[in-house]
């Protein structure tokens, strides 16, 4: 299917075309979406995205007791999936993901992209131990230049993850291009959007604020440092591309 322009295709990257995905993303488009709307629906749709990226887990067999019988059942193997998420818009997709396997281990990875040089600035990295024998699906709502998603995947792999997967909703061309050019491999999106980030913004999937850049700091600082004291007391771990 090409899907960045005529008769281009990029290996390993799945469109996710999902009638209900399609039907939530254009009401969240919509103006006159409220905050507490566009936050809901995000969460509902990080829920389908998960669903789709995690179809072809590998499952193994365990003997159960059920209240009739002992049965051999289905359950997925190895070791606990990691969700990584690229602060501070990852956050909106993960709790979505998170409902549908709450026993997934949880990676913070804070990279900005600086708005001058579209370059990212790294300030924080969180990640269970293990990363070379875990799937990592890292997730970042959109992917523009694909700056940000390129230097998370790179901090993971420096510390041994091997088995990546990228999930987005939203990614420019360009932004796909230069994501498989440095980490080639599987890429799972919803949407293209075909106009270059320098000329058109997408949303800012966080809370949705229009000329207060500052305050989503203050507000995504406020919520990293909860979710720390949510989970490190319960073996708080680290997260990653879809």
């Amino acid at each position: 299917m090409p899907i960045l322009g005529e008769g281009e295709a990029m290996d390993g990257v799945t469109v996710i075309d999902h009638p209900l995905v399609q039907h939530k993303l254009t009401i969240m488009r919509k103006k006159e979406t409220s905050t507490a709307g566009f936050r809901r629906l995000l969460r509902e749709i990080s829920t389908l995205l998960c669903y789709e990226v995690t179809r072809d887990l590998e499952l193994t067999i365990e003997r159960i007791e059920t209240p009739l019988e002992e049965m051999d059942s289905p359950i997925l193997e190895g070791k606990k999936l990691v969700f990584a998420s690229i602060l501070r818009a990852g956050n909106g997709l993960l709790e979505g993901m998170l409902e549908l396997v709450p026993s997934a281990r949880v990676s913070h990875i804070g990279v900005y992209r600086d708005h001058e040089t579209l370059q990212p600035v790294e300030y924080y990295f969180k990640a269970p131990e293990n990363l070379s024998e875990r799937l990592i699906i890292v997730v970042d709502p959109m992917l523009a230049t694909g700056n940000s998603s390129i230097a998370a995947i790179d901090k993971l792999k420096e510390r041994g993850a091997r088995n990546i997967r990228f999930l987005c909703l939203l990614a420019a061309p360009e932004g796909i291009r230069n994501f498989q050019g440095a980490h080639p491999g599987r890429a799972d999106l919803h949407r293209l959007d075909r106009q270059p980030p320098e000329r058109k913004r997408l949303y800012h999937a966080g809370p949705r604020r229009r000329r207060r850049p500052h305050v989503r700091h203050q507000i995504a600082s406020l919520f990293l440092n909860q979710t720390m004291k949510k989970r490190d007391g319960a073996g708080f771990s680290g997260g990653f591309f879809a």
